[in-house]
């Protein structure tokens, strides 16, 4: 998806307020302020540790914070309002993949109440969407990478929600299978009007998908806006502790670790600076 294609969020569709999460006395999440437009796709980027996923599993409700999660009416958002896509599902022994996309339901039945005739509609529908009815007697158990990714994304869109959250959607599948899932759910934002956060490993391929990326580091948002100003050489280099480029290939950003030969040459101008200020410090010895 190229800058002139991006979908322009109109309104705000839920918003983050002062948001902290600590875990055994280290903080994870600094008082976070994040605004999610309606139909907007947000790209969280960041190191490993730097808070994307505790982000997402706050505004889910699945960790205690401080702070205010809140939709456009100022509801604290429920499984009503927005689904959760793990990094890492667990696939319960013994169950199909119909019945493991029909847990996307429970939001939506009341105490005590078993899945009705239209719950198992709404899971058929979803299924045919995905090209999923093939699967729907195989146990879950028994999917490839690329069945499975779709199969949780299938359980999430049962739940009907408008608002979808991704962490890391693509980790564990190849290169095909990675840009098949990730156009499977911009068709769907698109056509389905859905609002998405997707924390996203792969920066290229964030800035190819997501409207708006959002830098973390440190449980801290360094960075938020368009991706051509947020992967910036200087800051991505800085925050990921590594020397990377940032290019431009048929109009789509590319993000690439530095050439060797740029790295070198870094790495001796680091090497040149440390040894300078050696030598200061050892005159200023012989002179006191």
């Amino acid at each position: 998806m190229t800058a002139s294609t991006r979908l322009r969020a109109p309104t705000v569709a839920l918003s983050c307020r002062g948001l902290k999460v600590a875990f055994r006395g280290r903080e994870v999440l600094c008082g976070v302020d994040l605004e999610l437009g309606a139909g907007e796709w947000l790209g969280l980027i960041g190191p490993n540790g730097a808070g994307k996923s505790t982000l997402l599993r706050s505004i889910a409700g699945l960790v205690a914070y401080d702070g205010t999660v809140a939709l456009t009416d100022g509801r604290v958002p429920s499984a009503r309002d927005l689904s959760l896509v793990p990094q890492t599902p667990l696939w319960p022994s013994g169950m199909t993949v119909a019945e493991y996309v029909l847990l996307g339901r429970t939001a939506h039945l009341s105490w005590l109440a078993s899945e009705s005739r239209s719950d198992r509609q709404v899971v058929a529908s979803v299924l045919r969407r995905l090209s999923l009815e093939d699967f729907a007697e195989r146990l879950v158990t028994n999917l490839s990478g690329g069945e499975a990714q779709r199969v949780v994304l299938a359980r999430a869109l049962a739940q009907q929600t408008r608002i979808i959250l991704l962490d890391e959607p693509t980790s564990a599948l190849d290169l095909g299978h990675q840009s098949a899932v990730l156009e499977l759910v911009d068709e769907l934002r698109r056509s389905d009007g859905l609002t998405v956060i997707a924390a996203m490993h792969d920066l290229s391929t964030a800035a190819r998908f997501a409207d708006r990326l959002v830098l973390i580091n440190e449980g801290r948002l360094v960075a938020d806006g368009e991706p051509d100003s947020v992967l910036d050489a200087g800051l991505l280099s800085s925050v990921y502790a590594t020397q990377l480029t940032v290019r431009r290939l048929d109009s789509e950003i590319v993000v690439l670790p530095a050439p060797r030969t740029h790295r070198k040459h870094l790495d001796d101008q680091t090497g040149d600076r440390r040894t300078n200020d050696n030598s200061h410090d050892g005159n200023r010895q012989e002179s006191t």
